[in-house]
């Protein structure tokens, strides 16, 4: 088997009505504009492809990875068609439009087939007042909250968030949401991007035209039995300094507040680790095997991607870090 080395990607930047230029403090190269509103940091979706960014597998795409080195790569998940998660930063300075994802057996009918899209969101820095939306309040049931579309009113349904920095909200597929303005977010998801607008707050487009909205089909995938959804209660896990914020059969989220070293892997699984605060050097331990033993510097908005068969890594932050950790169930 192929020993890889620790992964990074050059970021793929996406530029919307919405965004902003936050990106520039997680460490992103920003041209001009004041439109930035996504860096995907690891991401295997069509034409959508992280590509490495250094050492000796410069050049190559995640995708081709995953074909090449997938039992490597993903270890007890081998095999994949696709590396099945996406991690990205956003930067919301205006709101986004009220959404919802199909689940996977909904999505595998779309044209073209599709994963769902089951999602986590960890507030990185928010604006006071900032707020999310996500689920939709006790009583709107489907008649509800299609004539509150109808009456552009939308808003009356949905359960409102006050978030501050370190919340983290979880998403399943199927759950209506919203991000407000002013939130800049870190969001692990699985590899789609179906999405169905439900309602875009009575907005024009650049064009001065309303943007297309999914009314039938999103209402056709709502899980209207989800109800309001409450920010994550982190849970304490074996290794000191680190919390659990989502276990899902899709990804399990963990965030480490490390002052000292810390060791992750070693477990047959990829880890995604990203940096929200701070800085950190991680490095394979005297087990692993590796071609190349030399450190990786992570700082401020950073992501590496941790190949099973890394083994265990050493992260020894500099000063205390912020750090999550995202790998397969």
């Amino acid at each position: 088997m192929t020993k890889l080395p620790l992964l990074r990607f050059r970021p793929l930047l996406k530029r919307y009505v919405w965004g902003g230029r936050r990106l520039a403090e997680l460490g992103k190269d920003l041209g001009e504009g004041t439109d930035y509103a996504e860096s995907w940091e690891v991401a295997d979706h069509g034409q959508d492809q992280s590509v490495v960014a250094e050492g000796p597998l410069a050049g190559m795409t995640l995708g081709q990875l995953v074909a090449d080195h997938g039992l490597a790569l993903l270890g007890r998940h081998h095999p994949q068609t696709n590396f099945p998660l996406l991690f990205k930063f956003l930067d919301a300075q205006r709101a986004l439009s009220v959404q919802v994802h199909p689940n996977d057996e909904q999505a595998s009918h779309q044209t073209p087939p599709d994963l769902g899209k089951t999602e986590a969101w960890v507030i990185v820095d928010c604006e006071p007042g900032a707020k999310l939306y996500a689920g939709l309040k006790r009583g709107f049931d489907k008649a509800a909250l299609e004539r509150e579309i109808k009456r552009g009113t939308c808003e009356l349904c949905l359960h409102e968030i006050p978030v501050q920095p370190g919340d983290c909200v979880f998403l399943p597929a199927g759950t209506v949401h919203a991000i407000g303005e002013g939130i800049l977010i870190a969001e692990i998801q699985q590899s789609s991007d179906t999405t169905f607008r439900l309602y875009d707050w009575n907005r024009v487009g650049t064009d001065g035209q309303p943007r297309q909205l999914h009314v039938t089909e999103a209402l056709g995938v709502i899980d209207f039995e989800r109800g309001p959804v409450s920010p994550q209660t982190p849970r304490p896990v074996a290794r000191e300094g680190w919390e659990q914020l989502v276990a899902c059969d899709k990804f399990v989220l963990e965030r480490g507040q490390l002052h000292g070293k810390s060791v992750r892997g070693g477990d047959d699984r990829m880890h995604i680790l990203a940096v929200l605060s701070g800085q950190a050097t991680v490095s394979p331990t005297e087990a692993a095997e590796l071609p190349s033993a030399e450190a990786q510097t992570l700082t401020t908005g950073s992501t590496l991607l941790v190949p099973a068969c890394t083994g265990e890594i050493a992260i020894l932050p500099t000063a205390s870090c912020t750090m999550l950790d995202i790998f397969l169930p």
